[in-house]
């Protein structure tokens, strides 16, 4: 592991672990959240607000940064820690999701999850099914158009590592190929395979290069694979075997939730032990549960964010009735004369200060403090969250939690062994 950086299983229950993970800029206590800042910014929040709900880490992304305001001038400016004054570790995205996004993701109208629609057949790759692609991906890398601008823009594995050596994030990604759950089995390998060459040219480029305020990095690598079974325990064979310093999961997880269960359970054996383990933009609260209980350390998500920003606040229930996604929706009308908190258990400034009347009103009429007000709370709802998990991994009773929150049912669904993924159904 390189050095300034450690990562220690402290405890375990089951296959879920409570661990440190030491970098230059401070411990990570996990299982972990990890708040999305694409542009170097959680939106609407300070880096004093970060700190004030309990954010350990943030996720900066490179493919954004690299076009505004640029790699070089963050570095110019002594890196992301100093440019957007967060003391805190800062892990970056190589832009390989952003091949998918642009990508597939446009082309197929899917994400990372996906259920098959019934009238679309497996794509075999961009162009493959009528190409809205705004990328094109060749053995040495992708070239697409900036969404800024529309200019000519060009990502290989050495581009991704200089710039994320220029952004002077702890925790930096290999540049991989995120592939969508409509691709069909012969592309999902292709690229899987393609990402396994990268991956290498990402490390090589790593070892001969440092970053520029001469702080340490971590390179994580990403195993992809989509949701076929045989081609993750491939792709997590290929990635354990490197040098990397920890372990990412990327990619289509399926078309379902039980798919993506499935999908860690067949990944996280192969990937060693004594690495940190990150399940990229995955953030959903029975998720995160699923994850954590098969291994997961750390996660990173938008929707906690851009779902505050849309007046769907977190909470565990609401007037004594459970929310099955945990998210309520502040500008329903029977809550323009509620004089109650949002949430009467929750410590952010919004609830302890602001009825739901009047939280309702800033939605309609303010949005700009509704959506600081709103981010607080569900990142202080995502951190005491993720406390009350690594507490209850200390104490041993990380499954009686896990049915505390969910409810019995739920709770066994989520952590007992998920179906097999039958990869034959279109």
């Amino acid at each position: 592991m390189t050095d300034g950086f450690e990562f220690r299983v402290e405890q375990k229950e089951g296959d879920a672990r409570r661990a440190a993970w030491a970098t230059p800029h401070g411990v990570v206590a996990t299982p972990a959240f990890v708040a999305v800042g694409t542009s170097a910014a959680v939106k609407s929040m300070t880096p004093g607000d970060l700190s004030t709900v309990g954010q350990q880490a943030v996720f900066a992304n490179t493919y954004h940064l690299a076009l505004r305001p640029g790699a070089d001038l963050v570095a110019q400016m002594g890196g992301l820690h100093r440019f957007m004054a967060w003391d805190k570790p800062i892990f970056t995205d190589s832009g390989g999701y952003q091949v998918f996004s642009l990508g597939a993701s446009i082309e197929q109208n899917v994400g990372k999850i996906g259920v098959f629609p019934g009238d679309s057949p497996p794509h075999r790759g961009p162009g493959a099914n009528g190409d809205r692609s705004m990328v094109r991906i060749d053995e040495d890398g992708v070239s697409f158009r900036s969404h800024l601008d529309g200019s000519a823009e060009r990502l290989t594995p050495e581009r991704s590592i200089a710039l994320q050596r220029q952004l002077g994030a702890d925790c930096i990604l290999a540049f991989d190929e995120c592939t969508s759950p409509l691709h069909d089995e012969a592309y999902t390998r292709e690229a899987a395979e393609r990402t396994h060459r990268w991956a290498r040219r990402s490390l090589d480029a790593f070892h001969s290069s440092s970053p520029p305020n001469g702080l340490p990095q971590a390179l994580y690598g990403i195993v992809q694979g989509g949701w076929f079974e045989g081609l993750r325990m491939e792709s997590a064979d290929a990635i354990a075997a490197m040098e990397f310093d920890g372990m990412a999961i990327g990619g289509s997880l399926g078309r379902t939730k039980a798919d993506m269960r499935r999908v860690l359970e067949i990944t996280m054996p192969a990937l060693p032990e004594a690495l940190p383990r990150h399940l990229l933009g995955i953030g959903e609260v029975p998720d995160i549960f699923a994850a954590v209980a098969r291994g997961v350390d750390t996660f990173d998500c938008v929707a906690p964010t851009r779902n505050a920003r849309n007046a769907g606040l977190l909470m565990r229930s609401l007037d004594g009735e459970a929310l099955p996604k945990f998210r309520s929706n502040l500008r329903n009308a029977r809550f323009a004369r509620d004089e109650r908190p949002v949430d009467a258990t929750c410590p952010c400034t919004l609830c302890t200060n602001h009825t739901r009347a009047y939280v309702r009103h800033l939605f309609k009429a303010e949005p700009l403090l509704a959506c600081r007000l709103g981010t607080l709370h569900n990142l202080t709802f995502m951190n005491r969250m993720m406390s009350d998990v690594r507490a209850a991994l200390a104490e041993g009773r990380f499954e009686q939690l896990a049915i505390e929150w969910l409810g019995q049912r739920e709770a066994e669904i989520l952590l007992q062994p998920a179906p097999r993924i039958d990869a034959s159904i279109p």
